[in-house]
């Protein structure tokens, strides 16, 4: 979600796909079988181990992208480090397990259940009755209707970012005893799992100030194994303590420090052994890959000959990642200084040695959005083209194979391979077919070889000496794609049509020009126009995966004759300014996937209605396009309590919506971190919660579990 998109639930979810047309659509893909769902691709790396070979003691240093700007994970500007604090100090009536699925938490609860459906939703729920506050008070029925009034959207004066399933509740009161809450539903509500999870103290919720100032800095009250001991803005750290009035498996840890530390400067934090776990990079993965593998003295990293070949085994590492801007500047260092370059890196790579690289998958993937609002995605039949040329087996393995990861395109919009509301429902759009997208362009009119009027951009572009738009960093950022005669591109990365004279780079022969002998080769055209659509990236440290997936996503679309033009932009401006705004024709960007669907995703995928203002509310669905078929989907499964039938309803809403061709799912994000060898119970979670409390250092001399231990895991 994260990665532009990488992104937490702070804001329903975090980063994008889309919604549906109006077509015939097939049988659901893989409805034959007893679990469509099937299994996580990949299970959790977290190095399990019991509790008892664990230390008691010690400090986790753990990097963080930023300190946040609040710890109320209901507000619009908290991120996955609000949501990690919250996991690790505040009630979650439910956490995921390893599949991606709600499972109650014995913590706090003892049982939560529907006990009535008419004339009204009821859900009982029964506490621990051990669970008290930080401050020594009960955790109750006080607590839980705090938090449904502050997030019911009823009271403006609160500053909520969401308000999915609390607006649907129609009183929260005390059961027959102080361990027990009754909510009831004003509507039908299948998502009621997702409601208090976290569940902050009535001292926040209680009151509009108190909510939208008294947790953004700290947190007085908590109730988890840890309590927020310290933020500190200035060194850019949160310091999370053991909370002594934890009623549970009291946390092996005595500290959880997370600092923010910038991605490309972790693999030299890990080394200089000031972090101890990190998610990383592909770059930083294999450097610490190769550095755990046992060296000879005369292995590249020891023995005589060990500066030369340490760079040698650097700039390798520079090419395998093609430009990637951190190891292209260490081989830069390395060749104009070789010899402390690669003694540096030589130790480097001793001190990563005491590291290993935990991966498993993200709950989330990345898809290509088509921007359906303006220019040629507004037809539907040139959206459903861009996607049948797409090879997405091949831009899975592209990412993942490397990695040694399962290289396996998603299937879904709203859910991944093992959470209950997972099918394979790309049938109703198609797999790759070049002869099929040709003939959908063709049927909506644009043909090759025909005649193109001279644009005025185009002639600005001409009359200066790169032809292109300079970004924030004053780097050329953009390059046209598309087929010249020789079916292969300028080494400028820019189309040069034969017959117009000059050649200037992006220019196009004016109307009435003779298409070239070699018709088949030339872009398509409709009504004087080409058929170029602008991929917008981000060009910070970071994005060189969505760079090399987006390089093949334009070569495939090449081949149908589609013309791309690559503009790459500051992370900054990334999403707010092109993605949110809709100024681009295609972007790679994350969601993330939960296991409230029918809620989570309802304003990804909503149909843009106009706004009193005259604007189009478009809620998240940052591709335009929707319908009002997917809308009643998603209506009708948020109000069945039937299980079964509300799983059904998600898969023919994402099936409708496959066939809109407004996102096109391509793969499961990898999730790469990097621990040191002796640091159990954490690691790559994968679609599980991470439990705070098992996490810890090896005692000398003790192994971990070659199976989980971890409440909730499992081994990979």
């Amino acid at each position: 979600m994260s990665q532009h998109g990488v992104g937490p639930r702070a804001v329903t979810r975090s980063v994008a796909f889309l919604t549906a047309g109006v077509l015939a659509v097939p049988a659901l893909a893989g409805c034959g079988s007893d679990d469509p769902s099937g299994k996580p691709l990949a299970g959790q790396d977290i190095q399990p181990a019991p509790r008892d070979r664990i230390t008691d003691g010690g400090t986790l240093r753990w990097a963080a992208d930023s300190v946040p700007d609040t710890l109320n994970t209901f507000q619009s500007d908290a991120d996955a480090t609000t949501t990690r604090v919250a996991q690790a100090v505040l009630p979650s009536m439910f956490r995921m397990d390893a599949s991606g699925r709600p499972e109650r938490n014995p913590d706090y609860l003892e049982s939560a259940k529907v006990v009535d459906t008419e004339p009204k939703q009821v859900v009982l729920y029964k506490l621990n009755q051990q669970a008290v506050w930080s401050d020594g008070r009960e955790i109750g029925a006080a607590d839980f209707a705090a938090q449904w009034r502050a997030l019911s959207g009823k009271d403006t004066a609160y500053w909520t970012a969401r308000n999915a399933g609390y607006d649907r509740i129609q009183k929260i009161e005390r059961g027959d005893n102080a361990l027990e809450v009754r909510v009831t539903f004003s509507r039908p509500y299948a998502d009621w799992r997702s409601l208090f999870s976290p569940l902050y103290p009535k001292d926040v919720m209680g009151t509009p100030d108190s909510f939208n100032d008294g947790a953004r800095n700290k947190l007085k009250v908590t109730a988890g194994p840890f309590t927020v001991k310290k933020v500190d803005r200035k060194d850019e750290e949160i310091t999370l303590a053991r909370n002594p009035r934890w009623w549970g498996e009291p946390a092996k840890l005595s500290e959880i420090v997370l600092r923010t530390v910038p991605r490309d400067k972790r693999a030299a934090e890990l080394a200089a052994g000031t972090l101890d776990l990190a998610e990383i990079d592909p770059t930083a993965a294999r450097r610490i890959t190769v550095a755990a593998r046992p060296q000879s003295s005369g292995s590249p990293l020891m023995g005589p000959g060990a500066d030369r070949s340490a760079a040698d085994s650097l700039e390798s590492s520079a090419r395998a990642n093609g430009s990637d801007e951190e190891a292209a500047d260490e081989e830069s260092v390395a060749r104009t200084k070789p010899g402390r370059a690669a003694a540096a890196y030589a130790r480097q790579q001793q001190a990563l040695s005491g590291f290993e690289v935990r991966k498993s998958l993200e709950p989330a993937y990345t898809q290509l959005a088509l921007n359906g609002a303006e220019g040629p995605l507004t037809d539907e039949r040139v959206r459903r083209a861009v996607a049948r040329a797409l090879d997405r087996k091949d831009i899975a393995r592209v990412v993942l194979k490397p990695l040694g990861l399962p290289a396996v395109p998603v299937g879904s919009h709203l859910a991944l391979s093992g959470q209950a509301a997972y099918a394979d429902n790309s049938g109703a759009l198609g797999d790759q077919d070049t002869e099929e997208a040709q003939a959908l362009l063709a049927d909506a009119g644009w043909v090759r070889g025909g005649p193109v009027e001279e644009q005025e951009k185009d002639k600005e572009k001409a009359a200066g000496p790169e032809g292109g738009k300079a970004d924030d960093t004053g780097q050329d950022d953009k390059a046209r794609r598309g087929p010249d005669p020789a079916g292969h591109l300028a080494q400028d990365g820019r189309q040069h049509v034969p017959g117009h004279q000059g050649g200037a780079p992006g220019a196009y022969a004016p109307k009435g020009t003779a298409a070239p002998a070699n018709q088949e080769s030339a872009p398509l055209a409709k009504n004087g126009k080409a058929l170029t659509l602008r991929f917008v990236l981000p060009s910070g440290p970071g994005s060189q995966t969505l760079r090399t997936v987006a390089d093949r996503i334009s070569r495939m679309l090449e081949r149908v004759g589609i013309t791309t033009e690559i503009s790459k932009v500051s992370d900054e401006s990334y999403f707010k300014d092109h993605i949110a705004s809709g100024q681009y024709d295609l972007a790679l960007y994350s969601w993330p996937a939960t296991a409230f669907p029918a809620t989570d995703a309802r304003p990804v995928y909503a149909k843009p209605v106009p706004a009193a203002d005259g604007s189009l509310n478009v809620e998240q669905n940052y591709t335009r396009v929707g319908t009002d078929q997917v809308d009643q989907l998603f209506d009708e499964a948020v109000a069945t309590l039937d299980e079964g039938e509300s799983r059904s309803l998600i898969r023919k809403a994402d099936s409708r919506i496959w066939a809109a061709a407004g996102s096109i799912p391509l793969f499961q994000r990898p999730q790469l971190l990097a621990a040191r060898k002796n640091l159990v119970n954490t690691g790559a979670f994968g679609f599980g919660t991470p439990v705070y409390e098992d996490m810890g250092f090896l005692k000398k001399g003790a192994k971990p579990a070659s199976g989980p231990s971890a409440k909730g895991s499992t081994a990979p």
